[in-house]
């Protein structure tokens, strides 16, 4: 029987030295190697959503992969794609690094240079294995085949502009339309997500900072599952706590969120930290929101360039929400989307606070009326952006449920639906 084996290089000489090592294994049936996380996720995924079987025996990781680091990126793997045996590349082949790449979840270590003998005797060990457990499975049946959660991110270009209020209205409205949805608060020394739904709990994502392994259970136990069906991970309540959460913290308990979670809303506040710099950087939909004035435009352009000058996100891959929108506007959404070089949604956000001030005050926006405009907007951009569940899957039984699902039917979703198929 041959051996499936993908590997993942970003290094060009050290990615045709392992294929050529590895045409000379028996049995072995080498794939083009992929350049980078982004694409070994996507190319699982893509054959997972097949089925388990489809997914090789053996997944190469070459220490120098990039942009998510090689154990995050083993970690990631291990979580989503359980049965694929992963083995680690590096030119540190101690006793230290063996550790923490098993604790990350690899089958086996390999010293860089490779040597054809090392490399044949970890890649037979990682297939058997990664076969005992798919036997052990049933064929992997019980494996899971989608792709993991999506991830959005909602920025503020200044403080005021909406940042919180657009990311709770986009959870609620994915939640609405039968999403199993998380809503994360990174705004780490200010964030009001708690105040605004009217929550408080004596967990946060600080607890899960210096947590190498975020299991399901520990995840669970600083989640808040609130009564309109998100799950809450909240900032923590005193400010420094906020410090703790650095980079590398972030990135785990966002892949811990994607395994449980069908979609991660993140609020990233409009302060830049390594923790949402590296929630943006991994999103699938990075959002920032401004609204039509001249102060808040000139600081969404100099966040845009911070994230380019980071190499945390491109201006064009990024989204721009205008808030607080009136025909009378001085600066409407063309000009902010040459301004920035982002592109900005088609449906702006009403400026109609008289709507919201008695819900806000009240600390339960769960509660703003369903013919509020400025929800209406909110709900249909994220139909537009592609956070809500097709409408044969999302629950009508509500008026919120029917309006997500009205959102999700919009000509703008119609036609990236198209583009899709």
């Amino acid at each position: 029987m041959s051996t499936r084996i993908l590997p993942a290089a970003g290094d060009p000489d050290a990615a045709r030295l392992i294929t050529t090592l590895l045409g000379r294994l028996p049995a072995a049936e080498p794939a083009g190697p992929v350049t980078d996380s982004t694409a070994l996720l996507d190319t699982l995924a893509r054959l997972a959503a097949e089925s388990v079987d489809a997914l090789p025996e053996v997944v190469l990781v070459h220490e120098r992969i990039g942009p998510l680091p090689a154990l995050e990126l083993i970690r990631e793997v291990a979580l989503r794609f359980p049965a694929v045996g992963v083995v680690l590349l590096s030119s540190d082949a101690g006793p230290s690094l063996f550790s923490a790449a098993m604790d990350s979840g690899a089958r086996g270590l390999i010293g860089l240079p490779v040597t054809y003998e090392e490399l044949a005797a970890r890649v037979q060990a990682a297939a058997q294995w990664s076969a005992g457990v798919r036997r052990h499975l049933g064929g992997g049946q019980q494996q899971p085949t989608g792709p993991g959660g999506r991830v959005v991110t909602v920025a503020g270009a200044k403080g005021g502009v909406g940042t919180t209020f657009t990311a709770v209205q986009f959870a609620l409205a994915a939640a609405a339309s039968g999403r199993r949805t998380a809503l994360v608060d990174l705004d780490l020394q200010a964030g009001d997500v708690g105040s605004y739904l009217d929550v408080q709990f004596r967990r946060s994502v600080a607890d899960l900072a210096g947590i190498q392994d975020i299991s399901p259970r520990v995840l669970q136990d600083a989640v808040y599952d609130d009564r309109t069906g998100l799950a809450l991970l909240l900032a923590p309540g005193d400010g420094e706590r906020g410090e703790e959460v650095d980079e590398r913290a972030a990135r785990l308990v966002i892949a811990a969120l994607r395994a449980r979670y069908e979609l991660v809303v993140i609020d990233c506040g409009t302060q830049v930290t390594g923790a949402n710099a590296a929630a943006v950087e991994l999103a699938e939909v990075a959002v920032l929101v401004t609204t039509p004035d001249v102060v808040a435009v000139r600081a969404a352009k100099r966040l845009v360039r911070m994230w380019e000058r980071l190499q945390v996100r491109k201006a064009e891959d990024t989204v721009m929400v205008v808030n607080r929108w009136s025909r009378h506007t001085e600066i409407q959404p063309a000009l902010i989307e040459k301004i920035t070089g982002t592109r900005v949604t088609r449906t702006p956000v009403p400026a109609a606070f008289k709507e919201l001030q008695a819900v806000v005050d009240a600390g339960r926006v769960q509660d703003l009326d369903n013919r509020s405009t400025v929800k209406q907007a909110l709900w249909k951009l994220a139909g537009e952006l592609g956070l809500l569940s097709a409408p044969a899957t999302a629950s009508a039984e509500s008026p919120s449920a029917e309006l997500a699902v009205r959102a999700a039917a919009g000509p703008l979703a119609r036609l990236r639906r198209g583009r899709e198929g």
